[in-house]
């Protein structure tokens, strides 16, 4: 008798992984839930590719160097390898905190800030980092239950906090239909190009990043010098073009526990009913404070609920482990 073994589906970390992330092939591809974007880009480089080689190449080759259609070649592909890995591959997605370390940085931050009266506005979730003589906050992510890393931001396309990684030319008009559309792409895209390339060799050149330019982090009324910038365009270009990147944190093929999804799905359960709660809650704080009474609702001063895991029994977070900045001297302080 022929005995039926029935296999048990095992569940992967990236089918429970929060946020508006696209997984495919099993979690080995990750992408943005906009894939217009990405079609679109990916329309524009083959097109006027399609139409370089169909219409231009052919002379170009005859007429000036055989050694076009091979350069052309080698920039087509590094173009498509590129864009490729940047779209499938992972931007630096910091994992959240686990209901446990939620907790145990709830008890932390209200030990040492203590209970806020009623009808004060809380302090600022921020701890202080020194780098390079430098202080640096850390802010607190009320979506991800972290404080997030230097240099990294909550991104609010995949809804999840993003390290900061640096990842990172029209010519004479033929009487061809072909010619035409080429020249008219590349005039309205040469000053855009030109005018990204100049922006990002400007920060290559100082080691920030498109984040720390917009807010002024380093220039403005601050002052503050950049802690992340040798003081050389040489070594900053060095370290940004030639640097390695950081391996993933995320363990996106690893298998999921009966009771690690439970954790899972209930923090996602009561990340949802947050934002719905804080919603309403700005909703009628506005509406208050246009009627002239008090500009925060009750609910919003309780105090927060302690937590009754002991912290011997806590695990640290893995953001304060695992995601510090290396080879740097830290000295914490909580606001």
């Amino acid at each position: 008798m022929s005995v039926m073994i029935a296999r048990k589906k095992v569940t992967r970390k990236w089918e429970k992984l929060p946020g508006r992330n696209t997984f495919c092939c099993d979690g080995r591809i990750m992408m943005a839930r906009q894939k217009g974007i990405f079609y679109l880009t990916l329309f524009l480089i083959v097109g006027t590719c399609a139409l370089f080689f169909a219409f231009e190449c052919r002379y170009l080759a005859v007429h000036l160097s055989p050694a076009i259609p091979v350069f052309a070649v080698i920039l087509f592909l590094f173009a498509m390898a590129t864009l490729l890995r940047t779209s499938f591959s992972d931007p630096g997605v910091i994992p959240r905190a686990l209901p446990d370390e939620a907790a145990f940085i709830e008890m932390e931050i209200e030990a040492t800030n203590g209970t806020v009266p009623p009808g004060q506005r809380p302090p600022p979730r921020i701890k202080n980092f020194q780098i390079n003589n430098q202080i640096v906050k850390l802010k607190y992510c009320y979506t991800c239950k972290i404080f997030r890393p230097p240099r990294a931001s909550h991104c609010s396309i995949c809804d999840n906090c993003v390290e900061s990684l640096k990842i990172g030319f029209l010519n004479t008009l033929k009487e061809t239909p072909g010619t035409a559309l080429e020249v008219l792409i590349c005039f309205f895209t040469l000053w855009s190009v030109v005018g990204l390339t100049g922006f990002h060799t400007f920060l290559v050149a100082l080691n920030q990043t498109t984040n720390e330019d917009i807010k002024g982090s380093w220039t403005g009324k601050n002052r503050v010098q950049n802690p992340y910038s040798h003081g050389n365009i040489v070594k900053n270009c060095c370290e940004v073009l030639c640097g390695p990147l950081p391996p993933s944190v995320l363990d996106r093929r690893g298998i999921v526990q009966q009771e690690s999804a439970n954790q899972d799905s209930t923090l996602g359960s009561e990340s949802r009913t947050q934002e719905k709660s804080t919603g309403e809650a700005s909703a009628q704080e506005a509406s208050g404070a246009s009627e002239g009474g008090s500009a925060f609702p009750e609910e919003s001063l309780q105090p927060v609920p302690t937590c009754k895991v002991p912290l011997e029994k806590v695990p640290l977070p893995p953001a304060a482990a695992e995601l510090s900045v290396p080879s740097l001297d830290h000295e914490q302080t909580t606001h």
